[in-house]
């Protein structure tokens, strides 16, 4: 029988977000980073199934993004217009990190990053931002081409990186706001879902309570 309430959703996860010593890579290779920075596999709490590994690091230039997913046995399905339903990793951050609240604050931000489906031919990956529903007030949408990305696909799947600029997080600041909450949901229309904390059913979308808090470390 089901738990009628996820573990996950029983904790309240703190875990370091490592600085880099210098900035990685933009190549589509997420192998080459180093394993320190692979996010908490929190999965395995619930005994769930990994889809991929996800890693991200820091320095005073922004936030950086690797995603590895392999396994597959399809082709990709990436759509940018309906990328709820595609091969995608979707990241929440908040600069303020308020766990208290149910509702996104300005600080709050909302990205996505797919493998494939951008470029004239859809062969390029696509990294966005859109906006967090029922936000008290919405941070700045990242403007086209202000997210460097990168992918390699494979027979198997795919590995993704990708830079957030600090000039399009709402709010970065390391030196007086080392704390930042954190979420993502990793979806894949083959392997199904992984996720951070907890999972549809809790609205992470709309709710950074329901978010981990990273904290920015040397």
């Amino acid at each position: 029988m089901p738990a009628l309430v996820p573990n996950r959703f029983l904790f309240k996860f703190e875990f370091p977000l490592l600085r880099c010593p210098k900035p990685p890579a933009i190549d589509g290779r997420a192998e080459k980073w180093d394993r320190r920075y692979l996010l908490p596999p929190l999965h395995e709490l619930e005994g769930k199934p990994q889809v991929g590994d996800v890693l991200m690091t820091w320095d005073d230039a922004g936030l950086y993004l690797a995603v590895s997913v392999s396994g597959k046995k399809r082709p990709l399905h990436c759509e940018p217009e309906r990328f709820k339903q595609s091969d995608c990793l979707r990241l929440m951050t908040d600069m303020r990190d308020t766990r208290d609240s149910r509702r996104a604050s300005r600080f709050c931000q909302h990205f996505y990053f797919l493998p494939t489906g951008g470029g004239p031919k859809g062969r390029e990956p696509v990294a966005a931002a859109a906006i967090v529903p029922r936000a008290m007030q919405n941070a700045p949408l990242a403007p086209p081409g202000s997210l460097p990305v990168a992918a390699a696909v494979r027979k198997d799947g795919y590995s993704l990186t990708a830079h957030l600029p600090a000039a399009i997080l709402a709010g970065f600041d390391p030196a007086e706001n080392p704390r930042i909450g954190l979420y993502y949901m990793l979806e894949d229309t083959e392997l199904g879902q992984q996720w951070l904390t907890v999972g549809d059913d809790l609205n992470w979308w709309m709710d950074p309570s329901t978010w981990a808090t990273a904290v920015l470390s040397d």
